[in-house]
């Protein structure tokens, strides 16, 4: 099978399926409420030059301007494989540069040592326990040298890393570092979630450690609960949402059961929204049942099966198949990464790299029986008479795949859905306003995108839903009405193809800096895609922040706001659905729909310095200096 030139033309034939329905609705039959515009968006992976490799991923993209340039590069990360850098030349990304190979987490990138160069803070992963490291840095020149820099007096300590995030936590325009780890038993139960602060030299001190967290607890958004400019911390990934309010530097209450209307379980991302204009941070919450080892997926009509196993040995229920069966996708990584066919349980021989998605066609012939025993690492294989196969799986790690041309197989439960949450802050304190809001789907969602996509001066969002390995996975789209309500946009184009992936994350980016938001959508155990937005919206005004004027305060963390028509909106340097890493794209776009100008902006810098802009030439990218 040609499998490129297939999921090519799927991508092809899903786009242009999905744009001539867009056009041929009526007013009545489309699900945008009138006076909504439309948003349509087109994927154009030819902008984004990646192998067309299905790889297992780790959260959202990073966005950074690296070089400096104006431009926002690309930070991302094939987990387990490598850390790729995206120079972005001007609108068009060149060839991926690989930073760093081999079992990386959580990405972020700023000047921490405010000495003019952008610093990369790389967690790595630590072997489930057997290879504990610590924390890998890099710098970045304007001219694209890329540095290692050196250990600190005091090195950062040897984890199973997770998440880093770097964030001014006490408000004196020095980048701190938040660097937390997945439990690891020789530390028996003591907390590795760490505070370190910045001494303003370049170098980090631990000042303190969060409560401990158990298994993947540690996956952190940077909110400002109470608007008061400290930084508030929220945890999440394993029970309920933990929220941590700062009370003076560095300084944290436990404040969960006081500031939620409910305990927040199964969360997979948070995100920042001010979605009524009123100038404090809503949060949107996606939530997922998560995936239980043994859970099949089944689609009769077009006879394809997809599995997703864990850790151990197991044996599937056989299926029907004719004398050719095809897998796609398939993906079991090191040390059990082989795929064990027939009763003698030969190892398939594969061509190539076997760290990515492999596709393989099998002949019965050639996979007669199946063995008694499961004594090896892998994945097994046979076809054992009377149009019977047996699948089994003997696994160290999640393995996954696609099975086409299965005439029937035992139906499989679907997993339970988890609901997503919108909650509105008032005071402080959060308010659910999900059903107020016209939110009623019911899907186990993993990140969100929160930005302007019509440019109409309200932030839309973009949901990436988990999705079920057998069919395209196409995303939520819900445009907001003015505050009052969002109505999701059916025909959007958001939609990734592979077959085998499920989703994991999206992150906005106006790449060419056009004053579209587009967005780049990466699939774990499938591919980057990029969908740039061809819609024409309102007016719009895009902000660049640089570092401050006076103090040299690096723009991640710098808050925005920009009031025009009189609304006003405002908008933080960093702000993501990320629950590892950090994007710091120092460009913010604000739509502005039809307003008069000028338009009046306001930068707040984290150490409380300010700039006051006014804005008359709208449509424009305006950097943000003082005269």
């Amino acid at each position: 099978m040609e499998r490129t030139k297939f999921l090519k033309n799927i991508t092809f034939f899903t786009s242009v399926l999905l744009t001539a329905i867009s056009m041929g609705c009526t007013a009545a039959e489309t699900t945008v409420s009138e006076g909504a515009q439309s948003a349509m968006f087109e994927a154009v992976d030819r902008d984004l030059p990646l192998p067309n490799e299905d790889l297992r991923k780790w959260d959202v993209a990073t966005v950074a301007d690296l070089d400096q340039d104006g431009f926002p590069d690309l930070l991302l990360n094939d987990h387990g494989f490598s850390v790729k850098i995206l120079w972005n030349n001007k609108g068009r990304f060149q060839k991926p540069y690989d930073l760093i190979m081999g079992d990386m987490h959580g990405i972020t990138a700023a000047d921490f040592d405010k000495d003019g160069n952008v610093e990369i803070v790389i967690s790595r992963g630590g072997g489930s326990g057997s290879n504990a490291r610590n924390t890998k840095l890099f710098r970045v020149t304007p001219t694209r040298d890329i540095l290692n820099v050196a250990e600190f007096d005091t090195p950062l300590p040897f984890m199973r890393g997770r998440t880093v995030k770097l964030v001014d936590l006490d408000g004196n325009g020095w980048l701190d570092l938040i660097n937390f780890a997945f439990p690891s038993k020789e530390m028996q139960g003591q907390s590795e979630n760490y505070i370190f602060e910045n001494t303003q030299n370049g170098q980090f001190t631990e000042h303190s450690r969060l409560p401990p967290v158990f298994g993947d607890g540690q996956k952190t958004l940077i909110t400002d609960i109470n608007q008061d400019g400290l930084p508030d911390l929220l945890l999440y990934g394993n029970g309920e949402t933990k929220a941590f309010q700062a009370t003076a530097a560095f300084q944290y209450d436990a404040v969960s059961h006081s500031v939620f209307p409910f305990a927040l379980t199964d969360v997979t991302s948070i995100n920042e929204i001010d979605y009524d204009n009123d100038g404090d941070y809503d949060l949107f919450v996606t939530r997922a049942k998560e995936l239980k080892a043994g859970q099949t997926f089944y689609d009769q009509k077009e006879q394809t099966l997809g599995y997703y196993w864990k850790r151990g040995a197991y044996v599937f229920p056989p299926f029907k198949a004719g004398p050719v069966i095809e897998l796609v996708n398939f993906q079991s990584q090191w040390p059990s990464k082989d795929l064990l066919i027939g009763e003698s349980s030969y190892p398939y021989a594969f061509p190539g790299e076997t760290h990515i998605g492999r596709d393989v066609r099998l002949v019965n012939s050639d996979a007669l029986g199946f063995p008694d025993t499961l004594d090896k690492k892998g994945a097994y294989i046979g076809y054992i008479g009377n149009q019977q196969w047996q699948f089994a799986i003997n696994t160290f790690s999640v393995s996954t795949g696609v099975i086409h041309g299965v005439e029937s197989f035992p139906s499989s439960p679907l997993p339970e859905a988890a609901k997503d949450i919108l909650l509105e802050n008032r005071g402080g304190k959060y308010v659910d306003v999900t059903e107020k809001l016209g939110l009623s789907y019911l899907h186990n969602t993993v990140s969100s995108a929160i930005a302007d996509i019509n440019n109409d001066g309200f932030s839309d969002m973009v949901v990436i839903k988990q999705g079920d390995l057998i069919h395209p996975n196409q995303a939520l789209v819900y445009v907001n009405q003015k505050g009052k309500q969002f109505v999701e946009q059916s025909f959007h184009g958001i939609i990734t193809p592979e077959l085998g992936a499920l989703g994991l994350g999206i992150e906005p980016i106006d790449y060419n800096l056009d004053g579209k938001v587009d967005f780049l959508v990466g699939n774990e155990r499938g591919q980057w895609h990029l969908f740039k937005n061809t819609h024409a919206g309102g007016d719009y005004v895009q902000i660049a922040v640089p570092t401050s004027p006076e103090h040299r305060v690096p723009a991640l963390g710098a808050s925005v706001s920009v009031t025009a028509c009189h609304y006003t909106q405002v908008k933080r340097v960093g702000q993501t659905s990320a629950a590892y890493s950090q994007s710091a794209n120092p460009v913010l776009h604000f739509g502005i729909g039809d307003c008069d100008k000028p338009v009046l902006v306001t930068v707040t810098w984290t150490n409380g310095e300010t700039l006051e802009l006014t804005v008359d030439d709208l449509n424009s990218l305006v950097r943000a200096e003082a005269d």
